[in-house]
């Protein structure tokens, strides 16, 4: 199926070749003809399924017969989770606009840059603003953005704004924004706290799940090493000195742990980096310029990268530190295998990780080999957990009496 069938005018098909896109895939299959008839949508969509395309696509088919004389002005808004996909989905609506006979003018609004001179960027006049939500939310609140020509309110990654507190803040958004507008809505799963929010966005939407989507990429080789704690990191190098990856990332749990590892890699002669939220955007920008340029060989990441990075070429990701929950797992590996290619998934785990890896498993719907490296056996055995005596009835401290004490306590303090 040629992008052709849809009806986009010939800049955007052009701007579709130029960037090497052949054939729709099946999220943008199902979603660009809903936004062309100009309906609310509510997509479900895995990382790494085009899904940013299926909505760029067609809002610039409908905003490119709209725009009138004189200054831009907003038209349309996403909100995004990270910095990084701001500036993706931004790059996406500029490349895709680029053979328009008026370009739309594209602001994203992020955290790490001056805020004044995003606002005057806004107030010069713009068409799309793609922002996170905490930078958008500062914007709004000095009351000088102009919302009342917004025609499209476009929320990517859904289910992990929610988990960065958006719910809270979503009703200012609202209020800011006009009542008749379009609302497209994409996540990769819709607990119902995310139903919940879409319910307050939209009344009616067309609900689109890709069947053939499977919860991990089939493409994608998912190893189990079983390791002690102490032994992940000389395990990491013997691997990296023994197999063939070439681009490698690696998830940790925090932010220090990732710098701590990146400069020890270091001093290993490996060429390696830290990606973290705690680094400024133009660290930020830099280090994954330098990891796209092949550059820097193996990325120490938190999750700020598990979503929304749009990089090509990774050979194998590495969860050093198992994620929280299974949707992260997924979300994880899916940074490699992109673009039809295939991928590694290596996951460490110690004898505390095996239950928590056992339910991702469980939540995946797979079931992997576990598997040991000569010299990196996991040793000892798993601790026995031990049961703690049963409470007592009668023998505790009430409310009332604890809140007797602390009071008492106080007024001790202030007497002395």
């Amino acid at each position: 199926m040629p992008f052709s069938i849809f009806g986009l005018s010939e800049p955007i098909l052009r701007a579709l070749q130029a960037s090497g896109y052949s054939e729709p895939t099946p999220i943008q299959a199902k979603v660009i003809p809903l936004v062309l008839e100009e309906h609310d949508v509510m997509a479900r969509a895995q990382t790494g399924s085009g899904k940013s395309a299926s909505f760029v696509l067609p809002v610039l088919e409908l905003l490119s017969g709209r725009r009138g004389e004189g200054k831009a002005k907003i038209r349309v808004l996403v909100l995004t989770p990270t910095r990084e996909l701001t500036l993706q989905v931004a790059q996406t609506f500029e490349t895709m606009g680029a053979f328009l006979a008026k370009k739309p003018k594209v602001v994203s609004l992020i955290g790490g840059e001056s805020i004044g001179d995003q606002l005057y960027r806004v107030q010069q006049g713009c068409d799309i603003l793609v922002a996170t939500a905490g930078r958008f939310l500062d914007v709004l609140r000095k009351k000088q953005m102009n919302l009342s020509n917004l025609e499209f309110f476009i929320l990517d990654e859904a289910d992990k704004m929610l988990n960065l507190g958006f719910a809270e803040e979503l009703d200012l958004v609202l209020v800011a924004i006009p009542e008749k507008r379009r609302n497209l809505l994409f996540s990769a799963t819709y607990p119902q706290k995310i139903r919940d929010i879409a319910a307050k966005i939209t009344r009616n939407p067309v609900e689109v799940t890709i069947e053939e989507e499977t919860p991990t990429v089939q493409s994608i080789l998912q190893r189990v090493i079983e390791v002690n704690h102490e032994n992940r990191g000389p395990l990491l190098r013997h691997l990296l000195n023994t197999e063939k990856w070439e681009q490698v990332l690696v998830f940790m749990a925090n932010r220090r742990a990732t710098d701590n590892i990146a400069m020890k890699f270091k001093k290993y002669g490996f060429s390696a980096q830290s990606f973290h939220g705690d680094l400024d955007q133009e660290e930020r920008n830099y280090t994954l310029e330098q990891f796209k340029a092949k550059k820097i060989r193996i990325l120490f990441a938190t999750d700020i990268a598990a979503r929304g990075l749009d990089i090509d070429g990774i050979s194998c990701v590495v969860n050093f530190d198992l994620p929280r929950s299974p949707a992260d797992y997924i979300h994880r590996i899916g940074r490699t295998a992109r673009a039809g290619k295939s991928g590694i998934a290596v996951s460490f785990i110690d004898h505390d990780d095996m239950a928590h890896f056992a339910l991702i498993e469980k939540r995946s719907g797979i079931r992997l080999e576990r598997e040991q490296i000569a010299g990196f056996e996991r040793k000892g055995e798993a601790p026995k957990k031990v049961k703690g005596p049963a409470p007592v009835k009668g023998k505790g401290k009430s409310k009332k009496d604890r809140a007797r004490e602390k009071k008492a306590a106080e007024e001790a303090a202030k007497g002395r």
